[in-house]
Formats: C-alpha cells, structure tokens, sequence
C-alpha cells in the first residue's frame, strides 16, 4: 500500500485507513522485538497449567483472528478447541464447568459488555483466562487473569486493519510459547509485508474489476479460511458489497449453485496443505465459468481470470495468514475508494461495539 497521505490533504476519503494499512510491517516488527518475550512468559505460565481444553471468546474482525488461533491450537498442539457461544452464559446465564479450561478473549478494545461480562464468567467458573488485545487498561484486561497487549498502537479508522494482524502475529507467538517453540517462522513476515503493501498500484487496477459488483463470495481451506472470512467483512463494512465467506468444502454442499460468471469469486490459496485441499473446490469454479480471483502462489494466480502473486516460497503455511489478508485489505479499501465512498467511515458503525 502507498504511504499515508500527506497532511495536508487531511480531508481525502479513506486517508486514516490508508495510514494504518501502511503502519503494519512497523506493527508486525514492534510485536517480534518487544512484545514476544512477554507473551512467550505467559505462554509459559499457562502451559505449566496443562489446560485441558480452550475457548476461544470473540466479536467480528476478533473472531476471524481467533477462528486462525482455533487452527494453530488444533494443529499443533492437539488441543479441542471451541469458539465459544457468549449469550449461553450473557443472555441465559449458563454455568459451565470451566475447570482447567483455557479461555481466550480476543478483542481490539476490550470493551464489549458481553465479552467483558463472559471472561469475568469463565474465570468464576475456574477457566484460566487471557485476554487478548490492543488496550491494556481495558475493563477485558482487568477482569482475565492474564493480558497479551498486541501493541498496534491506536487504531482510528472504523475498520480494522493493524490490529487483526498484530492479533494474528500475537496469537501465534502465543501458541507457539505453548509448545515452547521459538517462533521463528514469524521473523520473515515484517519485510515481505512491506514488499506487498507497496504494491499498491497492482491492486488499483485490480479493484477496477469489482467496482460494480453486486455480490462476492470468498472461499479458502485450512489455515486460509479466516482470510476469507476476513476479507468478507472488510468489503462489506467499507463498500458495502455483499460478501459470502465459505470455507471450500461448505461452498461445495449447496452454495456453488449460485456461482456464475457474473458474480466474482476471491479464493484465498494457501500455500501447503490448505490449498491442496482446496484445489477440488477451483476445478469446479472454472468448470461453472467463474470470475475467479485467486490470492496465492504464482501456479494458481496463472490459472484463474485475476490475482495477486503472494511471496509465500519458504513461508510456513502457518504464518502465511498474516500475509494473505494484505492485498485484500488493499481490495476493501480500493474498491470503496472507486465506489465514491469513504473507508474509514463506514455507515452505521461505530469504533467500539457495545453488544451485551
């Protein structure tokens, strides 16, 4: 992405977002060189718990980032894991057994009543609680046991960006602390997400493609799938366009009637296991004629109607998430701009939501 505006033109749509897309190498590095021994010490506290069992406890672009965590905990650790369902214990008053539960809160304030609400529950009901976000003193933090901060620094502009791939990054570390891994897939990240966001340009033209579109489905598989769901919800919040996140197996039960070559398709193509699961679900989009838009490796991006080549040679499949959502967060942004609408003002949204 290209540098923030100048501050002069201070009033041009979508200035705040741009800015806080381009911070995010910057972000990505901060979290590697201060904020990683600090959560590899939490990380070694709780392991030392042995959790039986995690929950993941999240709203929105917090819930994509702890889908990715539900991945990486399944994964490699071996763990269940379940996202959890706030209104059993907010609406219904739900007294689980949390014994030895590890609960995970995600959220860039820490603010929500219904989050703030289910953590305080969870660690009455025993659970080893953490909180995860970009606020510090926020009544989340004050209430979990323990607290990662992602140190994205403030985040002004109505959709997220810097701060649902510092949640990524610090979820990794996290789980990897865990483990006890070093995490030193991570160490590559920050370069090759400045080397994408400088191709802006690229995405522009891109964007140019998708300016009338009236829908949009996205799919993905394995570690790929909360870029999908990410990337969703960031066209829809900032240009307004439906968009459809279906992991590729659920797009094949039922979902894929709807695909034709009118309305385009985004697929999120992750470079290892995840896209090889996926290769199925692009045959049978090119079969149907679709406008396939493919993020991934050059192989795929060759085969489809559009795309962007990501670096992900020597990437752990991993880590590959923090890079994938990048170019479609240039998309959000890009198509929006075309549309004559502003990205960091989204219609009917608010910075921080109050649900209960």
């Amino acid at each position: 992405m290209s540098a923030p505006y100048p501050a002069g033109e201070g009033e041009l749509p979508g200035r705040i977002m741009s800015g806080e897309m381009a911070e995010q190498p910057a972000v990505l590095r901060r979290i590697l060189d201060q904020g990683a021994p600090v959560i590899r010490a939490v990380a070694a506290e709780i392991a030392a718990r042995r959790p039986r069992f995690v929950l993941l406890t999240a709203r929105g672009t917090s819930d994509n980032a702890a889908l990715y965590a539900k991945y990486l905990i399944e994964i490699t650790l071996g763990l269940p894991c379940g996202l959890a369902s706030m209104s059993t214990t907010t609406a219904y008053g739900a007294k689980p057994d949390l014994k030895d539960v590890l609960v995970i809160t995600v959220s860039q304030s820490g603010g929500s009543p219904d989050l703030v609400t289910s953590a305080k529950a969870a660690r009455e009901a025993g659970a080893v609680t953490l909180a995860v976000t970009n606020n510090p003193d926020s009544p989340l933090a004050a209430v979990s046991e323990y607290h990662i901060d992602v140190l994205a620094g403030p985040e002004k502009a109505l959709p997220a960006t810097k701060t649902y791939t510092a949640s990524l990054l610090s979820l990794y570390l996290f789980v990897e602390g865990l483990r006890g891994g070093d995490g030193a897939a991570a160490a590559i990240l920050p370069e090759l997400a400045e080397a994408i966001l400088a191709r802006g340009d690229e995405v522009k033209a891109l964007a140019s493609r998708y300016r009338f579109a009236e829908r949009m489905v996205i799919t993905s598989r394995g570690y790929g799938y909360p870029t999908a769901k990410e990337a969703a919800l960031k066209l829809m919040e900032t240009s307004y366009i439906p968009a459809l996140s279906y992991s590729g197996a659920d797009l094949l039960h039922g979902p894929l009637a709807m695909v034709d070559n009118i309305s385009p398709v985004i697929a999120v193509v992750t470079d290892g296991r995840g896209g090889e699961a996926l290769q199925p679900v692009l045959d049978r989009l090119r079969g149907r004629g679709a406008d396939l838009f493919v993020v991934g490796p050059k192989t795929q991006v060759a085969a489809a109607s559009a795309g962007f080549v990501l670096p992900t040679a020597g990437v752990a499949e991993e880590v590959q998430p923090i890079l994938e959502i990048l170019p479609l967060q240039m998309l959000a942004y890009e198509v929006t701009i075309a549309r004559g609408q502003d990205p960091d003002a989204p219609r009917a949204l608010a910075k921080v939501t109050e649900t209960h």
